[in-house]
């Protein structure tokens, strides 16, 4: 198999970013699981140090983003869910929801790797469901103090 590694867009999208003990631990466990096929398979298994290796055909070798697509779109199709959704969706989503929890534009432009903020306002931070509820209700009290 032929795959070529190539270099990130920016220079600030090569950055390290924070993450909780969850995602930790289920980092640990799927390292140990990979430890466990790389021991089995010892030098039939191509071990380059990638996090996410395929463990099926081709052992260790770099899982690609049209895999990780490809399957993504299997997996919705079966829960009948939204076919658009892309694993870039995710990243969408991630940041509309930091967003919700109230972090600053500055973290998520951080988390993002982003150095102009406009971009990070208009193409991710989506306004959702709860923002416009929570818009609404902090509408209303202030209408209800001005009684």
């Amino acid at each position: 198999m032929e795959y070529q590694l190539i270099t990130p867009k920016t220079r600030k999208s090569r950055r390290k970013i924070v993450i909780d003990e969850d995602v930790i631990r289920a980092l640990k466990d799927h390292k140990e699981n990979q430890n466990q096929v790389i021991q089995r398979l010892g030098d039939d298994y191509y071990n380059k140090d990638f996090i996410f290796a395929k463990m099926e055909r081709q052992f260790g070798f770099p899982i690609v983003i049209k895999n990780v697509l490809d399957r993504m779109k299997r997996l919705l199709k079966i829960a009948g869910l939204n076919k658009e959704l892309t694993p870039h969706s995710l990243r969408h989503t991630h940041t509309s929801l930091l967003a919700e929890a109230v972090v600053s534009l500055e973290q998520i432009m951080d988390r993002l790797g982003h150095t102009d903020d406009q971009i990070t306002k208009s193409v991710y931070l989506h306004v959702t469901q709860e923002m416009k509820k929570e818009a609404s209700q902090k509408f209303s009290e202030l209408m209800r103090s001005l009684r």
